[in-house]
């Protein structure tokens, strides 16, 4: 059964026809690792998650590999303002290498939490210096750089379907130059490689390295276009991102892969996912972010009701996030958990029939682009499925958790949040005073928090919805 996918670079759905068969190659942008990921950074590899898992569940072979950004991401996607990683380092009084570690060993932590899958490698941007430069001489030779006062720039001139990827209207942005254009030829241009600061000026980096045009470090685009190849080759299937990369930093990267490896397109099917917003604007680290995962834990949240809230909503679509939001999903997510649990008890013999039928549909919805909200529909309906037995529920919902990877398998004791075990603590105390209708209000808070108190003779006893 094929898959279709909306395949940004042509803005359609498309089958998915790989290059070689039952093999893919997923290239995802990761992380800057120069502070914590947020929910608006993680609902992106929640989303590589389930592109992968549907991959797999459709028995491909996956090659997947995510880079680590530790060093050459300007605070400024014009290649101007100071390295974040470098940033950070000042700012914590530590190594960037230290700092990087750290941050990638945080963000490694949250995968687990949200079971997520991990690529083939990690490779990082320090430890591809040298192929970056290798390969900002192949542009160099075929005429598609130029040197100015604080680096190598790339030519966007140069390719007439530069911007492609994001329909750039170039004379449009020709037009409106500003005077701090600089020493760049042309707005779009982007660098390559940065020159350091002068030693003699006290601007000197931790991350410089030798290069044929001076001691520098590598542009924040060189970068991926050089890991991604490295590992998957010159041209391969599918590139992910979140939808901010579309108009520079993806936009770039088939600019001087192409020009570089002749290959166009470079990558054949362009992915992009939606923001997380909350209160309408996009979730972001330059806006201080909103919560980290290991935040909502301590609120009680497990991680694995973000990753449910995150599959409720396509991935081209911006998902609105609020703790009433998220604690709903954990409401449906533990109900989900606990149903499963139950069914798994007393096997039944299983109509194999049944079962071949409802796996048939459940492929024709998540091949639909990764339909996961409608995949989650089904899964219900396959749970409330009269004609089903508990043990063919049981086998679907395993099986399905494959493409979902929300851990259904596996029982696990449900944590009580601090906040109901505070108001159940409250509510003792009000029913000792005989404060009977204080103690019913302090119930429907707890039930308003997915939970509900039952009094018995051994005492109160808290269950989730």
């Amino acid at each position: 059964m094929p898959i279709k996918l909306y395949n940004t670079l042509n803005r359609k759905e498309e089958i998915f026809v790989p290059l070689k068969k039952g093999q893919v190659g997923i290239y995802s942008c990761g992380p800057t690792v120069y502070w914590y990921q947020h929910i608006g950074n993680l609902r992106t590899y929640v989303s590589n998650d389930l592109i992968k898992r549907v991959f797999l569940y459709n028995k491909y072979k996956v090659k997947h590999i995510t880079n680590i950004t530790d060093v050459g991401h300007l605070t400024s996607d014009a290649d101007t303002g100071e390295d974040k990683m470098e940033r950070a380092a000042k700012k914590e009084g530590k190594k960037a290498e230290d700092v990087a570690n750290y941050y990638f060993s945080v963000f490694k932590k949250d995968l687990e939490n949200l079971n997520i899958i991990f690529p083939n490698a990690w490779p990082k941007a320090t430890e591809h210096i040298k192929e970056m430069i290798e390969l900002i001489k192949i542009l160099e030779k075929k005429g598609f750089t130029y040197k100015t006062s604080d680096g190598i720039y790339f030519d966007t001139s140069k390719l007439k379907d530069y911007g492609k990827l994001a329909r750039l209207d170039i004379e449009k942005l020709q037009a409106g130059k500003r005077i701090d254009l600089g020493e760049k030829k042309n707005t779009t241009d982007f660098a390559l490689w940065k020159f350091s600061p002068s030693a003699n000026s006290g601007g000197r980096r931790q991350q410089e390295w030798d290069s044929p045009w001076g001691i520098g470090f590598p542009g924040w685009h060189i970068e991926c276009s050089v890991m991604s190849s490295k590992y998957l080759g010159k041209q391969f299937d599918i590139h992910t991102g979140g939808q901010e990369h579309i108009p520079v930093h993806h936009t770039n990267e088939i600019a001087q892969s192409e020009a570089a490896f002749g290959k166009v397109p470079w990558v054949r099917y362009w992915i992009h996912f939606a923001w997380l917003l909350s209160g309408g604007k996009k979730v972001s680290k330059s806006e201080g972010g909103l919560y980290t995962l290991s935040e909502l834990k301590e609120k009680g949240f497990n991680p694995l009701s973000f990753k449910y809230m995150c599959l409720t909503t396509h991935y081209k679509k911006p998902l609105n996030f609020s703790l009433e939001i998220l604690q709903t999903s954990q409401n449906s997510y533990e109900r989900l958990k606990n149903i499963t649990s139950e069914i798994k008890k007393n096997r039944q013999k299983t109509n194999k029939k049944n079962i071949e039928n409802a796996k048939k549909q459940f492929l024709e919805i998540i091949n639909d682009d990764f339909n996961s909200p409608k995949g989650l529909s089904f899964l219900w309906e396959i749970l409330r499925d009269e004609r089903l037995n508990n043990t063919e529920k049981y086998e679907l919902a395993i099986d399905f958790d494959e493409v979902f990877g929300l851990n259904l398998e596996n029982e696990e004791k449900i944590e009580i949040p601090k906040e109901v075990k505070k108001l159940a603590k409250e509510r003792k105390e009000a029913r000792k005073k005989k404060n009977w209708r204080e103690a019913d209000e302090i119930r429907n808070r707890i039930k308003k928090l997915g939970f509900n108190i039952n009094d018995t003779e051994k005492g109160s006893e808290i269950k989730k919805l």
